[in-house]
């Protein structure tokens, strides 16, 4: 009897960003502890293999104002992923954390310190930068030129796990001291760093935090490819899915790895209902809750580059020039002419005012139905080679994966393809990693 693929689920704090719906009841505090701690237990409540958590190091603006989603503010990852650790026995947790504007002594440090009160359950998702606005906010500001940022990521990782490994397996001491050779010292001289010194702790229980990238580019899926052990991707369909997943496992063979050796993981939303006509009119509701009036003008004003202000959301496309820019802070549109004809194009084609059309272009829930249609949907993507499992984003915080858990992962236990319970007691253990390279 063939044994099944196992699928991995991750739980993502929805925190600032556009899934979020703020205006319904049922939304809480995206900074009390109260709404981090619901999250976390309910996610270990489910077996998941960990809890993810964002981060903004500068506040967005739109025209020259705080963009609203931010308003509530954005406490550092690690901070709150330690408090966690002392309200959850089992589940991962793994913070975003950003290579351009730390050095690597002091957040491996920071890691480590987490995987040893965690009792080796840390993640560390590691995430670049050239944006001049974001380094504004530091010392060196935006000059990392584009080109370098995964060089420097790469150096910065090589020497986080030179830190991280410095420290033999075993060094009973000697009387008040260490016995001699159990602590090295960690001599590095790159373009990036210069590092000379010995690490303040010893190896932690994973010996590595997990690694996580969110890189799309050519650069950072070969980055994923050398150095990841999961890939937090946003190719959640299944033809983009199995693109990206071929791709991905593919580049592994040059760096010496086994496709089992890296976990793909995109974000996915969802929404249920009791009957498949009931969900797909609850994500229809959430989408037009998550794109207000407001919202709709605030995405085009993106990518058309110029204020857009007295467009009724209602109503048709605007026929005006590109302009030069209004928001600041968030991922690059890209060629945003290219977006713009052909969101245009969509318009036309099937009749859409700017409020549906940007409903239509902006995501929607990845899987819609019922929970055994969703438990099936979920298992056919990963069974088809389109993930190893998902990173999912509810849309409430923080009681937006209750549903999920308390419905869809029992019919997934069922099957067969997901824990019932934690069989290890460290993240690597739970994503079925083994040692770190």
């Amino acid at each position: 009897m063939s044994v099944r693929r196992q699928i991995h689920l991750a739980a993502h704090f929805p925190g600032v960003n556009n899934t979020t719906v703020w205006a319904d009841p049922n939304s809480r505090s995206q900074i009390d502890f109260a709404s981090f701690e619901h999250l976390a237990r309910t996610a270990e409540r489910g077996a998941f293999d960990f809890f993810f958590l964002a981060e903004g190091l500068r506040l967005r603006e739109h025209k020259g104002r705080i963009h609203d989603l931010d308003v509530v503010g954005r406490p550092e990852s690690l901070t709150v992923l330690s408090a966690l650790a002392a309200v959850t026995e089992r589940l991962g947790l793994a913070g975003t954390v950003n290579t351009t504007f730390n050095e690597p002594y002091e957040l491996a440090r920071r890691l480590s310190t987490l995987d040893h009160l965690s009792e080796g359950r840390a993640g560390w998702n590691v995430v670049t930068t050239s944006d001049a606005f974001t380094g504004e906010n530091f010392r060196r500001g935006g000059y990392l030129a584009h080109a370098d940022r995964y060089e420097r990521a790469e150096e910065f990782v090589r020497l986080s796990r030179a830190l991280w490994d410095s420290w033999a397996d075993d060094d009973p001491p000697e009387g008040q001291f260490v016995r001699q050779g159990a602590i090295g010292t960690v001599r590095h001289s790159g373009r990036h760093f210069t590092v000379e010194g010995r690490f303040t702790l010893p190896r932690s229980p994973q010996r590595h935090p997990v690694i996580i990238q969110a890189g799309d580019s050519g650069e950072g899926r070969e980055f994923a490819a050398s150095t990841a052990d999961v890939i937090f991707s946003r190719h959640g369909t299944l033809s983009d899915g199995k693109a990206f997943y071929d791709d991905v496992k593919r580049r592994l063979a040059r760096h010496g790895r086994h496709p089992d050796e890296l976990k793909i993981m995109p974000a996915a939303t969802f929404a249920l209902g009791d009957t498949d006509e009931e969900a797909a009119q609850n994500a229809a509701e959430i989408r037009r809750q998550q794109v207000g009036p407001q919202t709709a003008i605030a995405f085009l004003e993106q990518v058309w580059g110029r204020d857009l202000s007295d467009c009724d959301p209602d109503g048709p496309l605007p026929d005006v020039e590109l302009g030069e820019g209004v928001t600041q802070g968030r991922v690059s549109i890209g060629d945003r002419a290219a977006v713009a004809a052909k969101w245009r194009a969509l318009a036309e084609e099937k009749h859409l005012s700017i409020r549906e059309l940007v409903i239509e272009v902006t995501g929607r829930q990845t899987f819609v139905g019922t929970p055994d249609s969703v438990a099936r949907q979920i298992q056919g993507h990963v069974e088809a080679g389109a993930a190893d499992g998902f990173v999912l984003v509810p849309h409430l915080t923080p009681g937006g994966l209750d549903d999920f858990v308390d419905r869809v992962v029992p019919l997934l236990q069922e099957r067969g393809v997901f824990r019932s319970e934690y069989t290890g007691t460290t993240l690597r253990e739970h994503l079925g990693l083994g040692g770190p390279r």
